[in-house]
């Protein structure tokens, strides 16, 4: 977690200056707003395959199409990714989970499962490992797809707002190294917590560690 925190500072520390500049000339000379739109949304729906560092993501969304635009390829790209992860767990079960999330998140996500259902992929939605543990553990239950999009569709769209809102914030004030930091830092504490304070399942020990594990 430390190390996953010192990302965003590190580069600062040493590359200051230059970090800076190439931060100003993409702000003078920004990339084209369709190709942006669908990057973002591109990089989002991968998110549940590879370890794409959404919060971070969906945060320059805002920083370059505003709140609104950033809004609607958040919700896309998350829309996408959560519906394909769901979508594979569903047709090929556990063994596909298991190369995309570890077996003791997956376990802790079952025993929340088997207590709060469905609800479970909005309570997960901000947190890092988890949200896609969630997504793949519905999917290996078969969860019906009218019990499964809703929950995700409106979770996924206040996260969209709040990240793409805050990113344009940034842009405005001119901070946005601070706000990479804190959508990197935040995450990642919530989901510290959530390891630490969820319920162990029966089967959440090292031999349930899966070795292709790649979510991020």
């Amino acid at each position: 977690m430390c190390v996953v925190l010192l990302v965003p500072i590190v580069p600062f520390l040493f590359l200051g200056g230059h970090v800076d500049d190439w931060l100003r000339g993409l702000a003078e000379n920004p990339p084209e707003p369709v190709a942006t739109f669908a990057l973002i949304v591109g990089l989002l729906a991968t998110d549940i395959l590879l370890p794409i560092p959404s919060s971070v993501i969906s945060t320059l969304s805002g920083w370059q199409l505003g709140w609104f635009w950033g809004t609607l390829a958040t919700w896309l790209g998350m829309n996408s990714g959560a519906i394909l992860g769901f979508a594979l767990s569903r047709r090929y079960g556990r063994a596909f989970a298991l190369y995309f999330s570890r077996g003791r998140d997956l376990e802790q996500i079952r025993s929340v499962s088997d207590r709060y259902g469905p609800l479970v992929l909005v309570l997960t939605r901000a947190m890092p490992v988890f949200a896609e543990a969630s997504v793949l553990m519905a999917g290996i239950h078969q969860l019906a797809w009218q019990r499964f999009l809703p929950a995700i569709v409106v979770s996924n769209l206040g996260i969209a707002i709040a990240y793409a809102a805050f990113g344009d914030y940034a842009e405005r004030n001119q901070w946005l190294p601070l706000a990479l930091a804190i959508s990197i830092a935040v995450p990642v504490v919530v989901a510290g917590l959530a390891r630490r304070w969820l319920p162990q399942g029966p089967g959440a020990g090292p031999d349930a560690n899966s070795p292709g594990d790649s979510s991020g």
